[in-house]
């Protein structure tokens, strides 16, 4: 019988190196509400960086420098963190620092191995317990260096969200758009500083002064549940939105070509588009709704399209979408390297569908519409170079023939997509 194999010995992992800052979630309990590791890390810090506010929930606890954050902030983090290099230092952030906080903005700058994060429930957790919410089941928006119209796909008949502000007119604003996009009758709550002594929770709807009209305390969440007025039509995140919704001087791919178009382009969360010749910025801004990751630059020449763009984008909720004044292919030079490209207009322009094709990474989408009969050769012809996808798109419209309803067509649409 062969003898039992030997465990074999185990080998320890090498030591990990001392971070060169340690991160400090802190709630509106201040210093009575830290754990033990966190209480020993501001003990022992040799400089301690936070906001005015947050410095001043320590106390007379911690006896280490104390040095607030200027303003605006991040230009000034990564001088911040050289300056006090080798010094002890701990980062104050609110809450969980690496939800919407300044410990993912450390984390990119100096890595993962140089970051020791002490997280304390973020405002969420803490709203969610105290609505008795299930957190998996919230939608979050942070409005908190972002504009306001970034919370509207949120915006959804029977959805629970929970909105990050950092004024005290948050709840005034926000009831305001409910308002406007009928959801009066929608549930307000604001949670003020949760977890401290001063928490409050203020009810109302949208509709009502309680939590419609008066300000509150800067450190709040703001809990919405959407509820729909009966003639509302809500808005989803899925292509082809109606025609109507954008501001258009006829630069527009229609609705239903849209919608197929951008299932050609398969959007992807975390991934960007190029919107060549964006006329009014539909697939862009429809690429963008479908995940609040996805990315999209707006090429268009016409400064008046630009505008219109950009009141398109902030009405419909994406108000990143970053829109370039210029044609290809110029305008495509030094532009982040896209994932997918869609081609509305220009096609058969002097290089645009050769830059464009060159500037697709392995994996890539393109989709390329026509219209005229010489765009629709320029777009044959890529097809028996490259291959791909040519397909026609004929759509009709049913609509009056006299007392009589007939079926009109639209112009039929060439499309070609292709996959690096």
């Amino acid at each position: 019988m062969p003898e039992p194999l030997a465990p074999e010995p185990l080998v320890p992992e090498p030591a990990t190196p001392e971070p060169l800052v340690t991160v400090v979630g802190v709630g509106a309990d201040g210093w009575a509400g830290l754990p033990g590791p966190s209480r020993e890390a501001l003990l022992t810090a040799g400089v301690v960086v936070g906001s005015e506010r947050q410095l001043a929930l320590l106390g007379g606890a911690v006896g280490a420098e104390r040095v607030p954050w200027p303003t605006p902030l991040l230009p000034a983090l990564q001088g911040i963190l050289q300056s006090h290099r080798g010094s002890g230092l701990v980062v104050l952030a609110s809450g969980d620092p690496m939800f919407f906080g300044i410990g993912a903005s450390i984390v990119r700058r100096l890595g993962p191995a140089a970051v020791r994060v002490l997280p304390h429930p973020s405002a969420v957790s803490l709203a969610c317990a105290r609505l008795g919410w299930p957190v998996q089941d919230v939608d979050v928006v942070s409005l908190v260096g972002r504009p306001l119209e970034t919370i509207h796909p949120a915006v959804q008949p029977g959805r629970r969200l929970l909105v990050l502000v950092s004024d005290a007119d948050g709840a005034a604003e926000i009831s305001s758009l409910l308002r406007e996009r009928g959801y009066g009758p929608s549930a307000v709550t604001v949670l003020e500083q949760l977890g401290g002594p001063a928490e409050r929770v203020v009810r109302g709807t949208a509709a009502t002064a309680a939590t419609a009209h008066a300000p509150h305390d800067p450190l709040a969440v703001l809990a919405i549940e959407c509820v729909a007025e009966p003639a509302t039509v809500p808005l989803p995140r899925s292509p082809g939105l109606p025609d109507d919704e954008f501001d258009s001087d006829g630069q527009l791919t229609k609705r239903e070509v849209r919608a197929v178009s951008i299932a050609a382009l398969a959007p992807v969360p975390g991934q960007l588009l190029w919107d060549v010749g964006a006329g009014s910025g539909s697939v862009g801004i429809e690429w963008m709704r479908t995940h609040p990751a996805c990315r999209a630059v707006a090429i268009e020449p016409r400064a008046d399209r630009r505008e219109r763009i950009a009141r398109n984008a902030r009405t419909l909720g994406v108000p990143a979408l970053t829109i370039v004044d210029g044609a290809a292919p110029a305008a495509l030079r030094g532009l982040p390297a896209p994932d997918a490209i869609f081609v509305g207009g220009g096609v058969s322009g002097a290089g645009v569908l050769d830059a464009c094709v060159a500037a697709l990474r392995p994996g890539g989408r393109l989709v390329a519409n026509a219209v005229t009969v010489q765009a629709e050769g320029v777009l044959a012809a890529w097809h028996a170079r490259l291959g791909g996808t040519l397909v026609r798109i004929a759509i009709q419209r049913a609509a009056p023939v006299g007392s009589f309803t007939g079926w009109r067509p639209a112009l039929p649409v060439t499309q070609w997509s292709y996959l690096r």
